[in-house]
């Protein structure tokens, strides 16, 4: 294949320099198929004996490869060449092309990401593709060196692939990118969205790039929040003064990669990461995980290092319970002298395991989440680990009231360690009451609270949630200090009571719900029979029980939305309440694969009778912004922005009625 394309090459002569690409393809084992991919060369490549990085950039939604179909190849491409004649650097497009999925331009879904996708792991191809072109063409192949971008669902895709293979791919960039698909094996897929997942990006460059008048403006600024809150990511972001979902800024966003191609950092393996994956088996620096995923799920890994990890599951992301498996077997790196024996502590229970021939060490756990640490030759003493403060997503909390604060510190060393902590925030909404904590001499492996809980007021105003953070000084060893961060979301104040609320425990129930007419404005009520739950179908939640919540909302978001029902997203911090679904359902006509995500509750047998449990009921609502006279220069601007927005709704649980009231 090499002495074909460099033939080719050396024969085209003047028309190499008249042509500002060339189209290749190669077979594919994960598409049983030839596939296609359009590549742009560095001018001078035909000639010389040099290496240059790749950038592999990915199409948007019922595009191809040739990046011709949007634009009948004016825009893109000539940009692409333009760039590539004066950058030392090789830019491969790829296709995302799937047959079933491109029905017409409203149906040309690339990547297989669909729900009932998963025939096609665009990951693995990804995988063949840099194997093809790393092997045809004179590439520099370490990480830093590689490269994603793309439009749209492209940019998804660039995102996607990035956080999947962070050994692999040191920079990204994303056009407008789409907010969430899904991906892992056919039958158990995961809804992935780059915003849960920043963890996966934090030894990377990551650059978003949004045009201003974008219609789905609002999912890009979501996730340029949670990059541009994650220090530990080389994070830029760029607005364009553009009307129209598109690619803009290529050659300046381009610019960004090559700056990543200059920092000799992203060849080196960080010496603490995090890693979270949709798939049961995967590899990433040199750890291998196995498991039995049975249905959707993901498997995390936080804060590994040659001390130790955390290992654990979720059965959605962010805030999901443990997954529905029951062992992972976990092979470390090659960190480790072979042939030594290394003492482990699993969740505070001390075992031996010894390092194999290779320096890597091989454990079997079960999914329900397990600290590890390993103590032996090489591995040093270890920091004190700041503990989830909550099995959901991030920490929720009402304002004007104390909260005393849910820290847990584990020690992972073998031996007793004393630590201090001090928190503080730069937020105005944060007041800290009580700062400072200390515990002297946690034993090895234990999970400990503060004898004096660390508390704070928090403060908000109406609406939605608000953001804010706390930072935590964790002192050990009398002065080393580790740096934590505590994100909170406070409730809105007020917070009113819900207008009216049904229980759906296995009953059937009549609602108008609203549907949207379509993208430019306008709707109007429907009626929709639901049966959903488990129980005796008396309206009433009681122990044992599951069950959906439904909210009547006076006024969502669109005008015409007035008096409708929405299943509530339940939020309750008690162990007597538990989320045991995620139900994902597809915004109607919003085109973006973005889902609303709702609730199914269960309520433990154990409750006490006297139990009241305060709950946040969050319904979301969206609508089409169409403004029919707004025009962009001369042309007029026919398309209307996607706006979502959260009603958010206070709600108590009183088990003596075996009712629930405001």
């Amino acid at each position: 294949m090499v002495c074909r394309w460099i033939c080719i090459l050396a024969a085209a002569g003047a028309s190499v320099a008249q042509t500002p690409y060339l189209d290749g393809s190669h077979d594919s084992r994960v598409f049983g198929e030839k596939r296609s991919y359009r590549v742009f060369l560095p001018a001078g490549y035909e000639q010389g004996s040099r290496r240059y990085p790749v950038i592999y950039y990915f199409h948007g939604h019922s595009d191809r490869y040739t990046l011709e179909k949007y634009d009948n190849g004016l825009d893109t491409v000539p940009k692409i060449a333009r760039f590539v004649k004066r950058a030392e650097v090789i830019v491969v497009a790829a296709d995302g092309y799937v047959a079933r999925d491109y029905t017409g331009f409203y149906g040309g879904t690339p990547y297989d990401v669909r729900r009932d996708g998963g025939d096609y792991d665009y990951g693995e191809y990804f995988l063949e593709l840099a194997r093809h072109i790393d092997s045809t063409y004179r590439t520099l192949s370490t990480r830093r060196y590689r490269a994603t971008s793309g439009l749209s669902m492209g940019g998804f895709m660039s995102l996607y692939l990035s956080a999947r293979y962070p050994d692999l791919i040191a920079s990204a960039s994303a056009f407008n990118p789409g907010p969430e698909f899904y991906v892992g094996e056919k039958g158990r897929r995961s809804l992935w969205r780059a915003k849960d997942h920043v963890a996966n990006h934090r030894q990377s460059s990551v650059r978003l790039v949004r045009a201003s008048g974008d219609y789905i403006s609002q999912y890009h600024e979501e996730t340029r929040e949670a990059y541009a809150r994650d220090a530990a990511v080389e994070f830029e972001f760029r607005q364009d003064e553009y009307h129209r979902h598109w690619a803009t800024s290529i050659e300046e966003t381009f610019d960004f990669h090559l700056r990543a191609f200059a920092n000799p950092a992203l060849d080196t393996t960080p010496a603490e990461w995090s890693y979270s994956s949709a798939h049961r088996h995967f590899e990433v620096h040199g750890v291998s995980v196995q498991t039995d995923l049975r249905d959707a799920g993901f498997v995390s890994l936080n804060r590994v290092t040659q001390g130790g990890l955390r290992i654990s599951t979720r059965r959605w992301a962010p805030d999901g319970p443990p997954a529905q498996c029951s062992a992972i077997r976990l092979t470390t790196a090659a960190l480790y002298h072979p042939g030594a024996e290394y003492r482990l502590i699993d969740n505070g229970a001390p075992s031996r395991v010894t390092a194999g021939a290779d320096g890597r060490i091989a454990v079997a756990v079960d999914c329900s989440g397990h600290e590890l640490s390993f103590l032996g030759p090489g591995t040093g003493a270890q920091q004190p680990v700041l503990l989830p403060t909550t099995t959901r997503d991030v920490l929720r909390v009402r304002p004007g009231l104390t909260a005393a604060l849910p820290i847990r510190v584990y020690n992972p060393r073998g031996v007793p360690q004393s630590v201090r902590a001090e928190a503080s925030s730069e937020y105005p909404t944060v007041e800290i009451l009580q700062a400072k904590a200390e515990w002297r001499d946690i034993g090895p492996g234990a999970q400990v609270t503060p004898p004096t809980p660390i508390q704070a007021r928090f403060t908000a105003t109406a609406g939605d949630w608000a953001h804010a953070r706390i930072n935590l000084k964790l002192i050990y060893d009398g002065y080393l200090e580790r740096n934590e961060v505590i994100d909170v979301l406070i409730a809105p104040d007020p917070l009113p009571a819900p207008t009216e609320v049904a229980v759906l425990d296995g009953r059937s129930r009549t609602f108008s719900v609203f549907r949207q007419k379509g993208n430019q404005g306008g709707g109007a009520a429907v009626t929709q029979t639901v049966k959903e739950g488990e129980g005796n179908g008396n309206g009433m939640l009681e122990p044992g029980e599951h069950a959906t919540v439904w909210v009547r909302v006076p006024q969502g978001l669109d005008p015409f939305d007035k008096n409708n029902w929405r299943r509530a997203k339940v939020y309750a911090d008690s162990p007597w309440l538990e989320e045991i679904a995620d139900i994902q359902e597809e915004k109607q006509r919003e085109w973006t694969g973005a889902q609303n995500r709702t609730s199914l509750i269960a309520l433990s047998q154990k409750v006490p009778d006297s139990a009241e449990i305060p709950v946040v009921l969050d319904c979301e609502s969206w609508s089409f912004h169409f403004t029919p006279d707004v025009r962009y220069g001369r042309e007029s601007l026919y398309q209307a922005f996607q706006f979502h927005k959260h009603h958010l709704y206070a709600w108590t649980w009183k088990a003596r009625h075996h009712s629930s009231s405001e």
